[in-house]
This record gives structure tokens, sequence and C-alpha cells, in this order.
């Protein structure tokens, strides 16, 4: 059941968060809601794999389609999913407060050190295709409120890390800046109490992947013969992803100059250390501190192992 519309509309050389109005919502669904470099991609694997109850490599991208993207062919995407039986599974970069509310769909979200995602969003935006940035130059020039191609990024992770905290030396920014990272945050914090969300860490998944996959295949529903389990979580290993990383990213490969390469990179974390000043420091903890409570920093940061279940912490 609807408990309320999206309050505000989204648009970005990435999404348009007006399509998920179009589509029929269905009790069961499940949506991955994360922050670019948080692990969704990872935790769409888990669960299309929980869903077919198979290890075998497939795109997820497609089975489990980013619904707001501007690329997608919303015109054909949206009548086959509203046509199609069962369960779905979509993935979203979306506020919370940016797509409607149901009762009885199941959000997934994933957080990420906002250092950690920054890095790997230096990655993944410096081995984007000339395609993908024509595609995203487009987008943009057509949006009146964007009206502009999309910013190239800095070569240099430093500079990268620079623009990301929206410092003006460094401008023009794109759509992921930490501000956009800390709003995001923001609004799925706010829900975590809520039966029907999840909240699932980056850290979490690299420190214990089977206790975090059991965790996911209870919210969903799912049960799993004992004599597959080892086999799904074995499929969900980084080592495992990068190998098949070409049939698990589909078409969507052709968007990166290396393919699966560039996209299922390194899967680290704390590749900030060493590179950042202390002043960078220093200006990413004001920043963070006034995009995020205590608490929810702390877990943002850290994850469930490290401060405790989100949901019993207070503001």
């Amino acid at each position: 059941m609807l408990i309320r519309k999206a309050e505000r509309v989204v648009r970005s050389w990435h999404s348009d968060s007006r399509v998920w109005d179009r589509l029929e919502a269905r009790a069961g669904d499940i949506i991955v809601c994360t922050a670019p470099k948080c692990g969704t991609t990872w935790t769409q694997r888990i669960v299309s794999m929980l869903m077919l109850q198979s290890a075998a490599p497939a795109p997820v991208m497609q089975m489990h389609p980013w619904l707001d993207a501007f690329f997608i062919p919303h015109d054909i995407v949206i009548p086959m999913l509203n046509e199609a039986p069962g369960r779905r599974m979509l993935k979203t970069h979306l506020p919370f407060d940016a797509m409607p509310f149901h009762d009885d769909t199941l959000y997934i979200h994933v957080a990420r050190d906002p250092r950690d995602a920054c890095m790997s969003f230096h990655n993944h935006e410096n081995g984007l295709s000339d395609d993908a940035l024509l595609q995203m130059d487009a987008q943009g020039l057509a949006i009146p409120e964007i009206a502009a191609p999309y910013p190239r990024p800095p070569a240099n992770p430093h500079d990268f890390f620079r623009r990301w905290l929206r410092d003006p030396a460094f401008a023009p920014f794109d759509d992921w800046t930490s501000a956009e990272y800390f709003e995001l945050q923001r609004s799925y914090w706010a829900v975590r109490n809520q039966p029907n969300v999840l909240m699932v860490h980056y850290n979490d998944l690299k420190a214990d992947l089977d206790g975090e996959m059991r965790r996911i295949a209870a919210f969903i529903g799912v049960e799993t013969p004992p004599a597959l389990w080892p086999d799904l979580v074995d499929a969900a290993s980084f080592t495992s992803m990068q190998r098949d990383g070409d049939a698990i990213l589909g078409m969507a490969a052709q968007s990166w100059k290396e393919g699966s390469k560039t996209f299922l990179h390194k899967g680290t974390n704390d590749r900030w250390r060493g590179l950042l000043t202390d002043a960078d420091l220093a200006d990413y903890d004001a920043a963070a501190s006034a995009g995020m409570t205590p608490a929810m920093r702390a877990w943002t940061e850290g994850g469930t192992h490290q401060t405790g279940d989100p949901r019993t912490l207070a503001d």
C-alpha cells in the first residue's frame, strides 16, 4: 500500500526520479538503494542469487535495472516490469524522499564510509568511456535546470576528493559530491526503523559476508538449501565477482574503457589514507559533522559491527 508519494523530483546527469510514478507497485518488490560505489552491484548480485537460487553468473544490470537512470528505455522497460509476473528487483541512487514509499516494498539501503566511496568513484568516473560521457553531456544539456555537459573528473585522486568536497577551486561539480551523499544518507537514516527497510554496510559485507547474506535472505523471505549456500557465498566474494564481471555487468560493461575491470576495480577501503592531508581531513570532518548526526556518521563510517545496530542508535 502507498504510504506517501515522492516528496520531490530529482533530475541530474544520471537520473530522473519521475519514472517511479509510472511503475505499478507490487508487494514483495525489492529495491537496492545506495549512493554510488557503496556496494550496489555487490548487493544486487546477492539478492539476484538468493531470488534465483543459483550461483551461476547472470547480468544483474538487466535483471535488477536502475529504474531512474536516464539511459534506461523507460517506454519499453516500464511496461515490461508492469507485466512481468512475481516479485521484481530494482535499483536506485535516489534519496528516499524522491521515491514513493510503499509499506509492502522492501528497501535495502547500503552505506559505505564516504571517503572510501569517493575514492572508488574516482576510478569509476575516470574509467568512463567516451560514449558514456557524451550521453551524459546530452542528458545535462537537455535539462533546463542543468543546461551543461557532464563535468569531466580530475585525474588526480586528491583533486577529485577536493571537488567531491565542493571546494570552489575545483568546480564545476558533478551530481555526486559530498552534499548529495550526506543528503541521501540522511533520508535513509530517517526511516531506518521501518520494518521494510534493511540497513546494510559495505564494511559488514567485507567482514562477514556469510552472516550479512543470511540477514538479507531473511529480510527478503528466501530460504536456501544448506548444500547450495556455500556456493552462493563464494560467488558473492569480490574475487568471484571480478572473475565473472563481464557476465554480471552484461552490456553495461561497455560504459567503461576497460569494461568490468574498471567497474569491479579493487573492492578495498582506506585508499584515502596517506593521500589526504590534515587540512583535507579537517575539511571532511567539518562537512561530515554538518551533514550527518553523530550516530549516523559513526554508523556510516564504521558499519554495524563497529557501532551497533543502527535501529538502536539515537541521533
